[in-house]
Order: structure tokens, then sequence, then C-alpha cells
């Protein structure tokens, strides 16, 4: 099957030989929307076993099942990399969502500060975001996301063997590509701060903290969701996956 193949996220671990009635929504999409028929194929993955290609077999009018036929791709970790962020508007939450599934995190974790200006965030809709562009997109994991969590109250906690980088306007740093080279090898997390910066209490804390490695995007003003994908890239690129 070719890269454009149709890929849908199953939410089972994966066999060959598996015959899995299709959900609703995946029947609707594979019968009305894409037009495949008894016979045609489609590529499945369940972010444990790699990805497999399966068959349709029609049940009935609007329902289809799935016969698992053999693995195309073993399973591949990706980075280690976590990606905190403070929570803005729907529009732009969802964007960040799926580049940050399209750049491979592990983990998505909604974090509030101070100055967060959105007080809910629909975890659903953030599940249903990072399926998605992981469909679309050719990766084989899906982001765990995370029950949102206060900055004051995560850092005490914090695993000191995952290192934050923090990214911070007003980082004193020469060269972001040097700090991160001078930063172990290991478990990772970056954190994209709220649309108004973090308060001076705030950033105080987190340089006060030894796993936190500030770095700076450079003299623009960036928005959140510009941030995150130029912070993660770099990131990724030093300490995830070419390293």
């Amino acid at each position: 099957m070719g890269k454009n193949a149709n890929r849908l996220f199953i939410e089972q671990r994966l066999a060959a030989g598996d015959v899995l009635e299709a959900s609703p929504a995946h029947a609707n999409y594979l019968l009305n929307v894409l037009r495949k028929g008894e016979g045609d194929e489609v590529l499945l993955f369940d972010g444990e076993t790699g990805e497999w290609r399966a068959g349709i077999k029609l049940a009935a009018k609007r329902s289809c099942r799935l016969e698992v036929l053999d693995r195309m791709r073993g399973q591949e970790a990706g980075p280690d990399m976590h990606y905190l962020f403070a929570p803005v508007k729907r529009a732009r939450t969802d964007f960040m969502v799926e580049k940050a599934t399209e750049l491979g995190v592990a983990a998505i974790r909604p974090l509030m500060t101070r100055r967060t200006n959105v007080a809910r965030v629909n975890l659903e809709r953030m599940r249903a975001n990072a399926i998605e562009a992981a469909e679309q997109c050719g990766v084989l994991r899906v982001p765990e996301i995370c029950e949102p969590e206060k900055l004051e109250k995560l850092l005490p906690a914090w695993p000191h063997g995952r290192r934050i980088i923090y990214c911070d306007e007003e980082a004193d740093v020469a060269s972001p590509v040097e700090a991160l080279a001078a930063c172990p090898i290991g478990p990772v997390a970056v954190l994209i701060g709220p649309e108004g910066g973090f308060e001076p209490q705030e950033r105080e804390m987190l340089r006060a903290l030894p796993f936190v490695t500030p770095i700076s995007l450079g003299p623009r003003v960036m928005r959140a969701d510009t941030a995150a994908i130029a912070a993660l890239t770099l990131v990724n690129a030093i300490l995830g996956d070419w390293r």
C-alpha cells in the first residue's frame, strides 16, 4: 500500500488474523466518506504493535468488519519527549495538539499558570485531535493526553530524570543550540508558557531548579502556538530523533 493509504487508529491490540467490528464512526468514514467496499484495504495501527494491512468485509449496509492481514511496519518508540503548555483558545490549542503529535511527542500535558487565560480544557477533544493527526501524518503512536496540572504543584513532584526545557523570552543564553547540546541524553519535556508570559515568581521558581534548562527562541515575540512548533522542532532535532 502506498504512502497515501488511509489509516485508522484502533484502540485495541492488533494481531494477524483478527477480525474486528468497525466502530460506527469508522464504518461511516470507510463506506460513506471514502466509498470503500468489500475487499478494499486500509491501514490500522494501535500504538503498541505497529501498522497493519487490513481488508474490509461488509457486514451490513452501514457496518463492516476489518480483517487484520499482515504487519507493514513494526512499532517505533519515538522520542521520549513531553509537551507542557498553558492552554489557549480552542482553535489554537487544537493546532498545537496536532503539531505536537506530528512532531512525535509521547505526552501532552496542559499546565495552569498564574496568567493562563483558559480555565478548562476539553481532554476528549484533545485526544480526538491527536488521533486524527496521527492517522494523517503516519506516526505510529498517539500521545498520552494528561489531566491539567498547576505549575506550582507540578514542579515539586517532578521526576529529576526528565529535564525540562523552558522557553524563556528573558533567557540570557546566547545560543539555544549550544544550551541544548550541553544537556544530558535522556527523557525531556518542553515547557511553553502562557501568552502573557510567566510571572516573575514563576520564572524564579523555574530557574532555581537544577533539572530546568532555559532557552531563548530569538528576539521576536511569538504566539504560543508558533513558539511550540519552534521549540519542539529544535529540541527534537538536538535531543530527540537525531541524537
